[in-house]
């Protein structure tokens, strides 16, 4: 069985788990955040409120993602330019031997920022989709109106 099948049977169960105490995710997460001492009235976390901050769950170790990115094949090339921080929190990471080498640093840390960010990365594919449908009809337009290319050679 897949990890991702796991974690999806484990999540069901704990939304039943959830629904059979008569609790959402929500009012479980509400109560761990004041159980920490966040007023989440007070920061504008309640439901039917636009939200002034973003929640997010993040795994509490990178264990998992250095092993994943380890052992993954990486064959894409993505050039970036950082800054002098971010170089020196990267060759950190390199010294400490948790990662061999900076460019492995770096995909590790897309790969988390990417998790996080993943709601908002939907909604852009969401309005991508929109945009290769608009492209698609209006190339069966041009079709359409001009006739089709092998007609015209």
């Amino acid at each position: 069985m897949s990890k991702s099948h796991e974690s999806g049977r484990a999540w069901e169960a704990l939304k039943e788990q959830f629904r059979q105490q008569g609790l959402s995710l929500w009012d479980v997460i509400k109560e761990q955040l004041r159980n920490q001492g966040v007023d989440v009235e007070a920061i504008g976390c309640c439901e039917g409120e636009t939200p002034k901050v973003k929640v997010v769950c993040v795994a509490p170790g990178l264990a998992a993602s250095v092993s994943e990115v380890g052992k993954s094949t990486r064959d894409q090339v993505v050039m970036v330019r950082v800054d002098d921080e971010t170089s020196r929190a990267l060759d950190a990471w390199v010294e400490s031997g948790a990662v061999k080498s900076r460019s492995e640093a770096a995909a590790v840390f897309i790969r988390e920022g990417l998790k996080v960010r993943a709601s908002e990365l939907a909604q852009l594919q969401d309005a991508l989709r929109g945009v290769e449908e608009a492209r698609k009809k209006l190339r069966d337009k041009a079709r359409e109106v001009f006739g089709n290319e092998e007609q015209r050679e």
